[in-house]
């Protein structure tokens, strides 16, 4: 059975080129253990005959079975045999006869080697392309191939992670950064615009998205959730709230003395100068409604902060000494309020001093579109003394029944929302923050996100110092458990989960983060040079405050000091303590330290020391900047401008044993020993230089005057010709200013 099975000729035989047949009928057929063995026992060289009389190539056999038409055969035999698919061998395989005995898998792949002649393989190990109809194979997903070539990644991006998603050693990736002129470490950060150029250098497709820690090449972007919006509370959740007070004014126009009278306390004892220096919230209960203050700074360098109570508070109480009357500030108080839309009600304190003129405040007023309501208006003015007491209650009641006209209502049970006021860093705390509960019921163990940081609500301290467990709406407390220090301003939303909070502050820190990591403007020699061709200096400054509320606003007024002459830089604002660290910042920036209401750690004040940093405390705001202006002031050099004294001719020249002295008339002015001088000839200089003698006869003088004659020796110079003049002038060290 097996002689027949090997005797029997292939189909294809026949349609063979002749040159082929006739090396067939030479060739003895074999059968297939008869190959097996031959296989082992001979060299390669020598199977090759064998192989390519006894068995015709299997991908050819299979394409003229079905080929609708015969080919023409080649003038010459083919040089090697035609590639076969690994497809076409496993069909042939299983259409040999079954006396034919099967052929050991160990065999196989060294046949397909051996078919090999010359440096292109004779077995095609890829599939040939198939048309769009064709089935996809089996255990590859479709799309799979340009999926992976994908790299999702979230900025900031480090040269480490990038090497790693593309499948490069990290100095393979370092060394592409160098020929793009880009010279970073494994650690560094890289734009994403040059992460896409190296993508694209390797074959890979950079998209940024949002993805999830630990995320790679497969990651597919992930869904944030993002704190809930304000949604619109329905009539029957919305019950009666107390109203929230912003007392604005001028300094020193008793607004905080008339909160003392109101709270029974003294605030403005302790505190410097009698200015309030920070942004303050309390809560009184005035016959059965609850009433919540918050106190602003006078001072025009809190602009803003005043700007942020206007926005929280439902009316403002503008007080105004009844001595002083408006002032610059005070008007800035009333354009906030306007630009608010709260209505105004007027305090017109001090009206128990002898220079008190309530009248005359009234017209003020009016000229400023705030009539009184007994002159015909429709603003509330309340006459009141703070050290005596009296229209406190007056004040009082007018404010309720502001408040009765604004039907002030909040829902107790929506999703909690308050608006930081001041935020601070407390030892044994850690940063803390004041908040005015707008909507909702904060309670503790919420967690909430709060600007780029989140955290859980730990505890709650109202006004008084006491832990309380929920604040309802327009309570100020104080909020224990943020992750970071929030700006005050920033919007406290509580959310359902903590990872929730938790996700959406990554992503708020990460973009954050990226923005400072922007492409920085990098000093070059073009830039040192413009900068040192202008004369521009500038003068560092590292500010630390005690409140986040204060290093705003003195970082506005610095940065409102114009000079066309030098720049000043903030290259750090914190709130804090002066640490260490802020040393080190200073010595490396060459800057200088000011502290406002702040202390010194034990190692700064050290390290500072060794490092010759130069702190400056200071607890009223007036002297800080003023010091500032004067610092900026004295880092100008004084300019040099140039006084003509007078003017010499030179009538006659001496040639002396000591050297050339020019005969001289002095035509005007006169001509100074101390002075310089310059030697004009036909009106251009030609020489500049100190006077070395001034003579008269054989007197050596100070100072010629006007139509006297003298002897003038200039340094070294001889070269003098008659008919030059001598123009003697001074020159003077002027202070700069900003």
């Amino acid at each position: 059975m097996a002689t027949r099975a090997s005797s029997k000729k292939d189909p294809s035989q026949k349609l063979k080129p002749k040159a082929d047949q006739s090396a067939d009928r030479t060739a003895t057929p074999q059968p297939a253990t008869d190959l097996i063995s031959a296989i082992k026992k001979k060299p390669a060289t020598e199977i090759k005959p064998a192989l390519r009389s006894s068995v015709p190539p299997i991908s050819k056999a299979k394409q003229l079975e079905t080929a609708p038409a015969p080919v023409p055969p080649p003038a010459t035999p083919p040089a090697k045999p035609e590639s076969v698919s690994l497809i076409d061998e496993n069909k042939s395989k299983r259409a040999e006869p079954s006396g034919t005995e099967p052929k050991p898998k160990s065999v196989l792949p060294p046949i397909s080697k051996i078919l090999t002649k010359g440096p292109e393989p004779a077995v095609q190990l890829v599939p040939p392309a198939q048309p769009e109809s064709a089935p996809v194979v089996a255990g590859e997903p479709a799309g799979a191939a340009v999926d992976d070539k994908i790299v999702h990644i979230k900025p900031p991006i480090i040269v480490r992670d990038l090497a790693q998603h593309i499948g490069l050693k990290p100095f393979q990736l370092i060394h592409d950064l160098m020929d793009m002129n880009i010279f970073a470490a494994i650690n560094h950060t890289i734009e994403p615009d040059v992460a896409a150029a190296i993508c694209k250098k390797h074959g890979y497709t950079f998209e940024v998205e949002k993805r999830e820690k630990g995320a790679g090449v497969h990651t597919r972007p992930v869904v944030v959730e993002e704190p809930p919006r304000p949604v619109v509370q329905a009539k029957e959740e919305l019950k009666p709230r107390g109203p929230i007070i912003t007392f604005m004014g001028h300094v020193d126009h008793g607004k905080t003395s008339l909160m003392d009278a109101i709270r029974k306390s003294r605030v403005a004892a302790g505190e410097a100068g009698g200015i309030t220096q920070h942004i303050g919230a309390y809560s009184v209960t005035y016959k059965g409604q609850r009433i919540t203050f918050i106190d602003t700074p006078g001072h025009e360098a809190f602009t803003a902060m005043r700007a942020r109570g206007a926005k929280v508070t439902d009316v403002v109480v503008l007080v105004v000494a009844a001595d002083d009357g408006i002032m610059p500030q005070t008007n800035e108080a009333i354009n906030h309020a306007k630009a608010a839309k709260v209505p105004i009600i007027v305090a017109i304190n001090k009206i128990d001093l002898p220079s008190a003129n309530v009248d005359r405040v009234k017209t003020q007023l009016q000229e400023k579109s705030l009539t009184p309501e007994d002159w015909g208006g429709e603003t509330i003015c309340v006459p009141v003394s703070a050290t005596k007491g009296t229209g406190i209650d007056q004040l009082l009641e007018m404010m309720l029944l502001q408040a009765e006209i604004m039907e002030l209502k909040a829902s107790p049970t929506s999703p909690p929302r308050a608006t930081v006021i001041e935020a601070q860093i407390e030892a044994g705390r850690g940063p803390t923050a004041t908040v005015i509960v707008q909507m909702g019921t904060l309670k503790v163990g919420q967690p909430f996100i709060c600007g780029s940081f989140w955290g859980k609500v730990k505890s709650l301290i109202n006004d008084v110092g006491e832990n309380v467990k929920q604040a309802g709406p327009a309570t100020p407390v104080k909020v224990l458990g943020f992750t970071g220090l929030p700006n005050a301003g920033d919007e406290l939303t509580v959310m359902e989960s903590e990872k929730s909070v938790r996700t959406i502050s990554e992503e708020r820190l990460t973009d954050l983060r990226s923005q400072k990591l922007a492409m920085p403007q990098r000093a070059t020699l073009e830039s040192l040079f413009d900068s040192m061709g202008e004369g521009r200096k500038i003068l560092q400054l590292i500010l630390k405050c005690d409140v986040q509320g204060s290093a705003e606003a003195l970082a506005a007024s610095l940065g409102q000091i114009e000079s066309k002459k030098i720049d000043l830089e903030l290259i750090h604002v914190g709130v804090g303590p002066i640490t260490e660290s802020d040393v080190l910042l200073a010595t490396a920036s060459n800057a200088v330290i000011v502290g406002f209401s702040v202390k010194v750690e034990n190692q700064a004040a050290s390290a500072a020391k060794q490092e010759g940093i130069q702190i400056k405390l200071y607890s009223i705001i007036y002297e800080l900047i003023d010091q500032v202006k004067e610092a900026m002031v004295g880092m100008l050099d004084p300019e040099i401008r140039e006084t003509v004294v007078g003017h010499a001719e030179i009538r006659q020249i001496f040639e002396l044993s000591k050297g050339t002295v020019a005969g001289c008339f002095v035509s005007d002015g006169r001509i100074l020993r101390a002075g310089r001088a310059r030697v004009l000839r036909r009106r251009q200089p030609i020489y500049d230089g100190g006077i070395a003698t001034l003579r008269r006869f054989q007197d050596d003088v100070k100072e010629v005057r006007a139509g006297v004659e003298c002897g003038i020796k200039l340094g070294d110079f001889t070269e003098y010709e008659v008919g030059d003049i001598i123009e003697c002038y001074n020159l003077e060290k002027v202070p700069q200013q900003l």
